[in-house]
């Protein structure tokens, strides 16, 4: 037998190998999508790698750089077999799995060749929307921000506008009033008005000299008394 045989032997001239292959291509289902070719030289998997790697962890439930690399590497080549990529993810994620996994991600591929820039038509929109909600939201924040600061405003017109309490209370025109309201028997001094009324009721009233009438009512009282005084010296005398 040759030794060489057993030297330069691959998978693929193998005939056990070869076999199997096609026993698999027969029972496994394929989605219909993978029967087109993807050109990966217009594809930028660099874009495609994130969302590669987030499937295979959703799938498996954590996060396996085993799977994740050997995927990468199968999608290197310049055209990859898409039945055969699902043949081979199939022992790691099973035939269900792997079926869904190669249905999801065949469309992006042949999507980002169609595109200029080699992504997929379902990021770029999907960029879009985010592109879109932050805008909303920044509008949103931009209004609440303008309404708050002309709120503000509005307050210190007001303020600047209406007296304070204190100027309400040093008003000149409340001022007679809390004098006013002072109790009657306090120590503070009458008006000036009453004082020079009270003190000219006080002095005793001088005889008037100036030669004029004397009132009636002064002669009667001058006269009872001389009447009176000569009373009591005729009794004396007698």
């Amino acid at each position: 037998m040759d030794a060489g045989f057993f030297r330069g032997t691959s998978a693929e001239q193998d005939n056990r190998f070869s076999n199997k292959q096609k026993k698999l291509l027969k029972q496994l289902k394929f989605a219909e999508c993978l029967d087109k070719k993807v050109d990966m030289t217009k594809v930028n998997l660099e874009v495609i790698k994130p969302w590669i790697t987030q499937r295979v962890t959703e799938i498996l439930g954590f996060e396996d750089d085993v799977v994740i690399e050997f995927i990468f590497n199968q999608l290197e080549e310049k055209h990859p077999d898409s039945k055969m990529m699902q043949i081979n993810l199939t022992g790691f994620l099973n035939g269900k799995n792997a079926r869904e996994f190669m249905k999801d991600l065949w469309p992006l591929l042949l999507s980002a060749q169609e595109n200029i820039a080699g992504i997929p038509s379902a990021f770029l929109e999907q960029k879009k929307e985010e592109i879109k909600q932050r805008q909303i939201e920044q509008e949103k924040l931009a209004s609440l921000k303008k309404v708050d600061e002309e709120k503000k405003e509005k307050d210190l017109r007001e303020r600047a506008q209406s007296p304070s309490p204190r100027r309400r209370k040093r008003s000149p025109s409340r001022s007679p009033r809390r004098k006013q309201a002072s109790p009657v028997g306090g120590s503070s001094p009458p008006p000036p008005l009453m004082q020079l009324s009270t003190k000219s009721s006080e002095e005793p009233v001088e005889p008037d000299t100036s030669g004029r009438a004397v009132p009636e009512a002064v002669v009667q009282e001058a006269s009872s008394t001389w009447f009176v005084e000569f009373l009591l010296l005729f009794e004396v005398g007698i």
